[in-house]
């Protein structure tokens, strides 16, 4: 039909309007969240915790969590994940580490212990359920680091 014409379905909108004897023309009001956020609170939470999720903020917020997303946008923030590494060691664990090094060096040069290896066919899969945490972060920001549990 052409340009500015009114697809089938919003016709079929406006007649079952008319029908059940709903004759404004004008919308009816909404009760959506608002669009509008603290943006100072918004930085302030995030530097408190850059961990939270859209969702946890926007209910901090009272807001939908898309708007919390566009203003994160707007804010040049980025949901990311922290840099991931394998244990956080205490300087016990380091030196039982270096210890058990040393052990093993010594050892191979007072014993043949190639010799006495025992090799097999089978394939040992370790399991290892790492968890990443995700943050708020600007471009090129390096996040908090996550040790391993």
């Amino acid at each position: 039909m052409g340009e500015g014409v009114l697809s089938i379905r919003t016709a079929q909108h406006w007649f079952n309007r008319f029908e059940n004897g709903h004759f404004e023309l004008d919308d009816s009001p909404h009760t959506r969240r608002p669009m509008e956020v603290d943006i100072d609170l918004l930085k302030q939470l995030i530097e408190e915790d850059p961990r939270l999720t859209s969702r946890c903020l926007a209910e901090q917020l009272g807001c939908s969590h898309t708007t919390v997303e566009k203003h994160l946008h707007e804010l040049r923030k980025s949901w990311k994940y922290g840099i991931w590494i394998p244990h956080d060691l205490s300087s016990q664990q380091l030196q039982q580490r270096v210890d058990a090094c040393m052990d093993l060096m010594t050892s191979h040069r007072n014993y043949e212990w190639l010799k006495t290896l025992i090799t097999g066919d089978e394939k040992w899969v370790l399991y290892v359920n790492y968890t990443h945490k995700r943050q708020w972060l600007e471009a090129g920001e390096v996040g908090v680091a996550t040790p391993n549990e």
